[in-house]
C-alpha cells in the first residue's frame, strides 16, 4: 500500500512540475461585429494577409507569442518574422505593433474597433470581445 501512494505522490508531483499551456484567446474592441473567427481566417491578419483587421502583437521573444504562432498558422517565431521582413521590404504591409503585456495589448484593442489581438484567458475582461479560443 506504502509503494502504491508513493507511486500515486510521485507521479502527481511531477505532473504539477509540468506548467500547463496557457488558454490563448483572440481578442477585438467590444463595438467590433464580429462574433466569431476560424484560426485559419485570424492568421490572415497577423501574418499580413488581410487588412480588415489592425493586429496587436505580444513582444518579440514571449512565450505567449511564440505559442500563438504555432497554434494559429503552424508558423514558429522565425518564420513569422521572416513573412513580416518580406512584406515590409516589398511595401505590401505594417508589422503589428508590439506590446509588453496582455494589459497593454488589452487597452490597445479596447481603444481601436479595428484592432485585433491575442492575450492570457485570465485576462480577458468586459473591455473587449474574445471571437476565438486556442486549445
Amino acid at each position: 500500500m506504502k509503494k502504491i501512494l508513493t507511486a500515486l505522490l510521485a507521479s502527481a508531483l511531477a505532473a504539477a512540475a509540468v506548467p500547463a499551456s496557457a488558454e490563448i484567446v483572440v481578442i477585438v474592441n467590444k463595438d467590433n461585429p464580429a462574433s466569431r473567427m476560424f484560426s485559419e481566417q485570424a492568421s490572415q491578419f497577423f501574418l499580413g494577409k488581410s487588412a480588415m483587421f489592425t493586429p496587436v502583437d505580444q513582444a518579440e521573444g514571449s512565450k505567449i507569442r511564440a505559442e500563438f504562432y504555432q497554434k494559429i498558422a503552424d508558423k514558429d517565431p522565425a518564420q513569422v518574422k521572416a513573412i513580416w521582413s518580406k512584406l515590409v521590404f516589398t511595401g505590401k504591409a505594417t508589422p503589428p505593433k508590439e506590446f509588453k503585456s496582455h494589459a497593454e495589448v488589452k487597452k490597445a484593442v479596447a481603444d481601436d474597433p479595428k484592432a485585433i489581438g491575442y492575450i492570457d484567458k485570465s485576462a480577458v475582461d468586459d473591455s473587449v470581445k474574445v471571437i476565438l479560443t486556442l486549445p
